[in-house]
């Protein structure tokens, strides 16, 4: 009987061992899943077989993927807790991450397969390690010029030891004016950072940025500091906002290819001094697809003919007003029956030629019989233009204050003038067929400080 048991028990073994184990009984981090992952992504970001993550988890359909969803990442030896995303910002550093998340250096640069801080650049995502019990440090601090670690301890009821190994710092005596060090605590109000010290703060909302998209640069600085600077190569002009807050906004080229570019904010004193911090800031594809169109009029291909009309709207569309007219987020310029015929960003080919060309804005076409040909404003402003152009036809143009216009093309009649203020919603044209145009419809135009972006973002995003 006895051996009759053991021989049982050996069978049974073997038979257990002849089948994986399931996702239940496996151990090792957790990612959870962002919007815009799939499963092949998430495999091709953590380094591992697509087959791996699939058997840990019990997932048969790679399509079946949720934002949210939790995710087992396996071969990833000595790694637990929470595996989560975060989006560099202006000012973050790499070494800032380190000392804020309290991770290794070594587990960073494993997590993210990073070679060099060099890769670290503004709307990188970043996998962080997070424990249960919370990792991460919330106050963060600095030295000003001449004070001592001991000073700055005392001051955020600390002492010295702890801010140095937190922070890793080579001793008591490493911490350097204007570093960036963190304690435990909540955020609060913080302002100190790894800006230079005109800077209580800087953001860059919605990253990362895309091709065709909307930079908003959102920056905090001590009284009396006039702000400036770039994106990409374009120059950045700040306004005050009612908190206090100066804001910039930035259209980045629809056919600016994939990478970084530089972001620099100059901040200059009330004593005239200058103060500059420069990051690189990730510009992502707009995955915009190629689109073919033929029986176009080669006059409104003609170089001669569209250069100086395109030099012409963009000298309406330069200057900058200081006043903000518009109310966010933008409504739509047609009638809700509207349907969309093309889309901004298309890569255009006319009459079979190069894929060089853009779509510039979004074509609402007719889709109903009974819909009212109505053109209506999609926010308010002051109209700059009304005219006959070769390829946009019957146009008007809209200011909508600090840099923002609105340009409709291909319009049969106009229902204001120049000069004329309009508010959200107003009804200001008929629209038609006239200039390049195969059959009537809406091209919604928008300018953000001289470069054409997408129409929908703002829609619905609220910019500032």
């Amino acid at each position: 009987m006895y051996k009759r048991a053991i021989c049982l028990l050996f069978i049974i073994t073997l038979f257990l061992s002849a089948y994986p184990v399931s996702a239940q009984e496996q151990t090792g981090p957790i990612y959870i899943v962002q919007a815009g992952d799939s499963l092949s992504s998430i495999a091709a970001r953590f380094n591992i077989p697509l087959k791996d993550l699939m058997n840990v988890n019990g997932i048969s359909n790679p399509d079946l993927l949720a934002a949210d969803q939790q995710l087992i990442i396996p071969g990833l030896d000595g790694v637990t807790g929470i595996l989560d995303t975060e989006i560099i910002n202006f000012g973050d550093s790499y070494r800032s991450l380190v000392r804020r998340t309290q991770i290794s250096e070594p587990l960073l640069k494993k997590l993210n397969r990073l070679v060099s801080p060099s890769e670290f650049y503004v709307g990188a995502s970043m996998i962080v390690s997070k424990q249960e019990n919370g990792n991460a440090l919330g106050t963060r601090l600095s030295p000003t010029a001449g004070e001592s670690l001991f000073e700055l301890a005392i001051k955020h009821n600390s002492d010295t030891w702890t801010l140095s190994s937190t922070n890793y710092l080579a001793g008591t005596w490493d911490g350097l004016p204007g570093d960036a060090l963190y304690v435990r605590g909540s955020s609060g109000d913080q302002t100190a950072t790894g800006l230079p010290s005109a800077f209580l703060s800087a953001e860059i909302r919605y990253l990362p940025i895309k091709q065709g998209g909307t930079g908003e640069i959102k920056v905090k600085t001590i009284p009396n500091v006039t702000l400036g600077g770039i994106l990409v190569d374009h120059p950045l002009h700040f306004f005050p906002m009612e908190d206090g807050t100066q804001v910039a906004l930035q259209g980045v080229h629809a056919l600016l290819p994939p990478g970084v570019y530089p972001l620099r904010i100059d901040a200059t004193l009330p004593d005239g001094s200058k103060q500059s911090y420069e990051q690189m800031v990730l510009i992502v594809s707009g995955n915009y697809p190629d689109a073919i169109v033929n029986g176009v009029d080669p006059l409104t291909l003609d170089p001669k003919v569209i250069d100086p009309e395109n030099e012409k709207i963009l000298s309406i569309v330069s200057p900058i007003t200081p006043e903000t007219y518009w109310q966010a987020p933008f409504t739509l310029p047609v009638d809700a029956q509207f349907c969309i015929r093309a889309w901004f960003g298309e890569r255009r080919s006319y009459n079979g030629g190069t894929y060089n060309n853009f779509h510039a804005g979004v074509d609402y076409g007719v889709c109903s019989e009974t819909r009212p040909f109505d053109a209506y404003a999609p926010a308010a402003g002051i109209v700059v233009f009304t005219g006959n152009l070769v390829v946009c036809g019957n146009a008007t143009i809209i200011d909508h204050g600090q840099g923002i216009y609105s340009q409709f093309c291909h319009q049969e009649e106009f229902y204001v003038s120049a000069g004329e203020r309009v508010q959200a919603g107003q009804l200001v044209g008929k629209i038609g067929e006239t200039g390049r145009a195969n059959g009537p419809h809406l091209h919604w135009g928008l300018w953000v400080n001289g470069i054409q972006v997408d129409p929908l973002d703002w829609l619905t995003q609220a910019y500032p």
